[in-house]
């Protein structure tokens, strides 16, 4: 039987997806081949995707290499945020309790509202006039 390296999650955000794998390391975090700090320059978004680690007392731990596709800025970093916590509770089943009460296991699932015919947008009706 072979050691596995590595623990892999997948997290899904709006119309983005992350693949994150955790390998044991110094606490780098490529997104795409690029340090996290130069993908999200915004600080709320790179709190986003430390949180996990923050939560679970990990930060360093872990080297995590992402590939994240589709969405926004807000909707990867919310993707990899999913994605990291997933392949944390693969290393380690205790971390479950921790990362539950931060709602970091559950997948946000709201998506943008298709346009219905006859409006202009979502729900948005033409102006109505009386005369």
């Amino acid at each position: 039987m072979v050691k596995q390296t590595y623990f892999y999650g997948t997290g899904k955000r709006k119309t983005a997806v992350a693949k994150v794998r955790l390998l044991p390391g110094s606490g780098s975090i490529a997104v795409n081949n690029v340090p996290y700090e130069e993908a999200f320059n915004r600080l709320v978004h790179r709190q986003t995707v430390m949180q996990p680690f923050l939560v679970t007392d990990t930060v360093g731990r872990y080297d995590a290499v992402i590939k994240v596709i589709g969405g926004g800025i807000s909707g990867q970093c919310g993707a990899i945020a999913h994605g990291i916590s997933r392949a944390l509770l693969k290393s380690d089943e205790k971390l479950r309790p921790a990362l539950r009460q931060n709602g970091l296991l559950t997948r946000d699932s709201r998506i943008k509202e298709r346009k219905k015919p006859g409006l202009k947008r979502a729900r948005k009706a033409p102006q109505y006039t009386k005369r």
